[in-house]
């Protein structure tokens, strides 16, 4: 009943917020065109909104192309053609990928894992058999934390218990009064004893040479590497197929280009790997939505480096429906919105950032968290046009023509470019699919983002954990109310 209430609350903001960001426009630009004003300057203004947006997909997408991860290549140019662009990539400095073999061994490793239980205790018990018989171990070991947080003792810490017995590098920390990862994840901070720190979610499935990876990087002057995400669930739907390429295009060309043009990326909240001097100093903020990205700034603003290598591949699992999928989104714009409010003007002002890195924090905060309420209005101009002619008559402005052949084509580009560095060779139809459908998709999350705005400043922001699904959450209620009772039962016959 409490899920319903959420979703008929975020339905009525969406009818009205879409009612005055669209509507109100296309009324208001109606009367204008009745006026005899062709509104043709707002159009071109919006047009080179959605121009600058698709030119810096297109030098994402370039950029994603060369490779930069901490691998020994074996490889060697042969050919004239391999030569010379070998010798380009020198002189331009991309040839990141090829840093030497690590002179010193890896030192001893923490997985740090949250848990919100019992929402998660269906798949947290898989994630630790996964690391602690997959991940590969240094000579001074590794240790995993399971920080969990619940309100009622489940049958799955008798499984970890008995699990922890056979492994004594599993260490089980019930947060109690814990409220939110950020809470577990600092709780765990006190207690572990790796110099190199893996936070993962409880869905995560790290590589076997995760640490073995990232180690290249963090012996060389970096204090925080970002792994990439891969979708475990793709071909669950239609939904989770979508995502899937969205994160293959996130994490394997967004993420790496801009952390190859800048130098800098972003702690994505999972399969990221610190120093953890760093981390105990950083910690996480319980009362930021996106603890992630507050924590991301903060490193940075303290002059930590972060970056970001796509080759280190942490598997994990989409929302399964639509429920999930809307209330994960929209905290997450919730959260980047708040991250912008609390750290622009200090990003600005900090003397540890580039230039560079000022102008891609700026686009990450503020360009990107306002995209959709400026993307938006190229809806109200065409309506507007449509009811004033009866019809949408065709352009003869060649701005417009331009812009609009170069905001399609760059998402095209930007698919095929993500089918070649994708980490997992998912089928054509999927990146034809999400081609074909990512103008309603881009459309959906923009929606979401707006009622993330909306439920922002209205003082709405209470941290809601993405449920795994609608039939499971209401499975987990009935658990929840069965042991409540049985303990409560328990306590009277005492």
């Amino acid at each position: 009943m409490l899920d319903m209430k959420k979703w008929s609350g975020d339905a009525q903001k969406l009818f009205y917020t879409h009612l005055l960001l669209i509507g109100v426009p296309t009324i208001f630009y109606y009367c204008l065109r009745l006026g005899g004003f062709d509104l043709v300057d707002v159009h071109m203004a919006i047009a080179t909104f959605f121009l600058f947006s698709s030119m810096v997909i297109f030098v994402e997408g370039t950029s994603a192309l060369f490779r930069r991860f901490a691998v020994e290549t074996s490889h060697r140019p042969t050919g004239k053609r391999e030569r010379l662009l070998q010798f380009i990539k020198s002189k331009l400095r991309i040839r990141g990928y090829c840093l030497p073999i690590s002179k010193t061994p890896v030192p001893r490793c923490s997985f740090l894992v949250a848990a919100y239980l019992p929402n998660e205790q269906d798949i947290i018990l898989e994630t630790v058999q996964h690391i602690l018989s997959n991940v590969l171990r240094p000579a001074d070991g590794i240790e995993l934390i399971l920080a969990y947080n619940t309100p009622v003792d489940l049958p799955v810490e008798e499984d970890l218990k008995l699990l922890a017995k056979e492994h004594p590098e599993l260490r089980l920390l019930r947060v109690e009064g814990s409220r939110s990862k950020a809470e577990n994840l600092n709780a765990a901070l006190d207690i572990v004893t790796g110099e190199i720190i893996c936070i993962l979610d409880a869905d995560h499935h790290p590589a076997p040479d995760c640490f073995f990876r990232a180690w290249r990087w963090l012996e060389h002057e970096y204090d925080v590497v970002q792994g990439r995400n891969v979708i475990r669930n793709h071909d669950h739907n239609l939904l989770t197929q979508n995502i899937a390429i969205e994160f293959e295009s996130l994490y394997g060309v967004s993420h790496a280009a801009k952390s190859f043009l800048t130098d800098s990326s972003i702690f994505g909240g999972s399969n990221g790997y610190w120093r953890a001097s760093v981390l105990k100093r950083i910690r996480f903020n319980p009362g930021m939505l996106t603890e992630d990205i507050d924590a991301s700034i903060r490193t940075l603003l303290s002059g930590f480096r972060i970056i970001h290598d796509r080759s280190i591949i942490a598997t994990e699992l989409a929302p399964g429906d639509f429920h999930s999928f809307w209330f994960q989104r929209k905290r997450w714009a919730q959260g980047w919105l708040e991250v912008s409010f609390k750290y622009q003007r200090r990003v600005w002002r900090s003397k540890k950032l580039t230039l560079w890195q000022k102008i891609y924090w700026t686009y990450l905060l503020y360009y990107c968290v306002f995209y959709s309420l400026i993307a938006l209005q190229i809806l109200p101009l065409i309506l507007s046009l449509f009811l004033f002619h009866g019809y949408l008559p065709p352009s003869e402005n060649p701005y417009l023509l331009f812009s609009t052949i170069v905001t399609f084509s760059s998402g095209i580009y930007q698919t095929l470019v993500t089918m070649r560095v994708s980490a997992l060779r998912y089928p054509t139809f999927y990146f034809i699919q999400h081609s074909v459908l990512i103008f309603l998709y881009t459309i959906l999350k923009n929606m979401i983002t707006v009622v993330g705005l909306y439920d922002h400043l209205h003082g709405f922001n209470k941290w809601v954990v993405t449920p795994r699904g609608i039939q499971r959450q209401r499975k987990i209620a009935m658990q929840e109310a069965a042991i409540l009772a049985s303990s409560t039962a328990i306590r009277t016959t005492k």
